[in-house]
């Protein structure tokens, strides 16, 4: 399949991101009009034919929910407009820390994002680091779940770390920070946390031996920042000599820059699913555009990508 049978499609959520991918397949952005009415209604309309086309839709969907509707309104307007295939890229994949039911009376968010993308028309979704491996297969069309290992593996490599010790802060990322440890040849540290509610940590301990080493604590998303800098004084206590974190999705919500640029963090490394706020000595940005344009590739040309899986 040639680039005249396929499109690149960004709402407003992360264009530049958009504008990298496309530029590493050598294609232009299609045109596409977002209107929005007074009382903020939307509105999407394809400024040039995409008739018989394979239409990549670049959106993450992270808050406010306006990016998760922009992203069926051009589902949806891209069906009506007779497209081929609709995929999603779907960098950041919103609701997916809501993937079971953890009490009584309450929703499961992932399942019903899965359920509206369906339903607006969606024939393929490509996304990275979901919260929960099972959100897979939450959907009734494939799903091509990428991880950040494919851009933090060489970055770490790159910096020739002596005396590494990789982190999880939580117990559910484990296997994360165990598959790095693994194939860098180096130790491991876990973080047992007890939670208050929602994006508060009442207790954190270390397991694990962290004293004079440098330790990188890997996780997929850093909402306030509260787990990692509990658990980056936990490291500095126990006699870690410095901590960088890796955190493949940068929500960063309400005072989470300011918590990290105060903490004993001593570098954040992020990948570009969701475009930061407002830029930070303490921060550094890891692109994720060549491996979702190798991805778009792959599917465009019908071509196996699991040269992509080296661990996760």
């Amino acid at each position: 399949m040639n680039s005249l049978s396929a499109a690149i499609v960004t709402g407003n959520a992360n264009p530049e991101l958009a504008k990298k991918i496309s530029d590493e397949l050598k294609m232009k952005l299609l045109e596409v009009e977002i209107a929005r009415f007074k009382d903020g209604e939307i509105q999407a309309y394809y400024n040039e034919t995409i008739r018989g086309k394979y239409v990549f839709i670049i959106q993450p969907t992270f808050g406010p929910a306006e990016n998760l509707i922009e992203l069926l309104i051009l589902i949806d307007a891209a069906k009506r407009a007779s497209a081929h295939k609709i995929i999603a890229v779907i960098p950041y994949f919103g609701y997916a820390r809501q993937d079971r039911k953890d009490r009584p009376r309450t929703s499961i968010g992932a399942k019903l994002m899965a359920n509206l993308l369906i339903a607006a028309g969606v024939n393929r979704v490509i996304t990275m680091d979901l919260h929960a491996d099972q959100i897979q297969g939450f959907f009734e069309v494939p799903v091509d779940h990428m991880y950040s290992s494919n851009v933090f593996y060489p970055f770490i490599k790159s910096l020739n770390i002596e005396n590494l010790c990789m982190v999880s802060p939580d117990t559910g990322g484990t296997k994360r920070a165990s598959a790095y440890a693994k194939v860098l040849d180096c130790d491991l540290a876990i973080g047992f946390k007890q939670r208050g509610k929602q994006n508060e940590v009442a207790n954190l301990q270390i397991i694990g031996d962290v004293k004079d080493k440098n330790c990188i604590i890997v996780d997929d998303i850093i909402d306030t920042g509260g787990t990692l800098i509990k658990a980056a004084n936990k490291l500095k206590e126990n006699g870690a000599l410095s901590v960088m974190a890796m955190c493949t999705h940068g929500l960063l919500s309400a005072n989470g820059l300011q918590n990290i640029e105060s903490s004993l963090i001593d570098k954040l490394i992020l990948t570009d699913t969701i475009p930061l706020k407002k830029e930070s000595e303490k921060v550094e940005i890891v692109t994720v555009a060549h491996l979702l344009a190798e991805v778009i590739n792959s599917v465009m040309e019908r071509t196996s990508i699991s040269n992509h899986f080296l661990f996760n």
